[in-house]
């Protein structure tokens, strides 16, 4: 059974579907992802001039290993304001910095823009001395997605991949053709199949393909990616999405994790600080990674969620 502190997520989502129809209010978007998360004590954040970004900075932050962040909102709404509370309690509990980055947004940018900006942001990590090794990609719902098909984008342009991805309640499939979308309708409080469809028509416009790589990485080669862990919420529309992209990475020889959360919805890692499950959703990734950036490993503590996936 969710928490009474998950719920939270819930009613967020429930707001969202009741205001769906309405042009989206950046700031106030914005406001309303961030009251979900707390505050994690002991970080900084900086501007960064050449990007629009944000670097969280844990105190004692390992400084040569790095978190790219990319934020979720269906690709027309979301941002480094939004997120970067949630991506800092993930960068505090791993040791690392992060960067959370923004990208361009439809329907005013469509595809490829969004791909291509967050590809840009990791060109730049890499022109500011990381290593591949050093970096791994996270993000959640379209910036979970992103956290793949910035790396086939990366790997058309000749640049070495990072060394992990993160991506969480991931958005892949434009299409929505899973069989959750149906089995879970009830249980989401926001997404189905026609909002995700019609989401897809913003942003890939008149002449984008939902099949292609870049958009939705079912369809990309993933041979050689680094290891890949997927969390996802039990009740979200989303849940084949994330299945489907965990067998395409294990088809493909990738070192893949899957943990499926009972009762939760999409992105309820939003409720870091506040959620158990939340929290111990952050502490797994966290303990997670640090092995994969080359950081000593830590003993993530288990609240209760369940591993119904893949784990390799």
């Amino acid at each position: 059974m969710a928490s009474k502190q998950s719920e939270a997520v819930r009613a967020h989502w429930a707001a969202a579907r009741a205001g769906s129809q309405s042009a989206v209010d950046q700031e106030a978007s914005d406001h309303g992802w961030a009251v979900l998360t707390t505050e994690p004590p002991g970080v900084d954040y900086l501007s960064v001039e050449e990007l629009p970004a944000v670097w969280v900075v844990p105190h004692d932050a390992a400084s040569d290993r790095v978190l790219l962040c990319l934020h979720g909102g269906g690709f027309i709404s979301g941002s480094m304001y939004s997120h970067r509370k949630m991506f800092a309690h993930l960068a505090k509990a791993a040791g690392v910095r992060a960067l959370v980055v923004d990208y361009r947004l439809a329907p005013a940018h469509t595809h490829p823009a969004p791909v291509d900006d967050t590809t840009a942001a990791y060109q730049w990590l890499l022109d500011q001395g990381f290593a591949a090794t050093r970096i791994a990609i996270t993000g959640d719902s379209v910036g979970g997605a992103l956290a793949i098909t910035t790396q086939l984008r990366a790997r058309e342009r000749g640049l070495p991949l990072p060394a992990a991805a993160m991506p969480f309640s991931p958005a892949v499939d434009f299409e929505a053709t899973g069989t959750s979308y149906d089995t879970n309708r009830d249980r989401d409080a926001f997404f189905h199949r026609d909002l995700v469809r019609g989401l897809a028509g913003m942003f890939l416009g008149p002449d984008g393909d939902p099949r292609d790589p870049l958009v939705n990485p079912l369809y990309g080669d993933l041979t050689g990616f680094g290891p890949i862990y997927i969390q996802v919420g039990g009740d979200e529309v989303l849940l084949d999405d994330a299945r489907q992209l965990a067998a395409a990475a294990e088809k493909a020889g990738v070192e893949v994790r899957l943990d499926v959360f009972p009762d939760m919805q999409h992105t309820f890692q939003m409720a870091a600080g506040r959620a158990p499950e939340a929290d111990d959703a952050i502490e797994r990734m966290a303990a997670w990674v640090r092995p994969h950036l080359g950081l000593p490993d830590l003993e993530p503590t288990d609240l209760g969620a369940t591993d119904l996936g893949l784990t390799h």
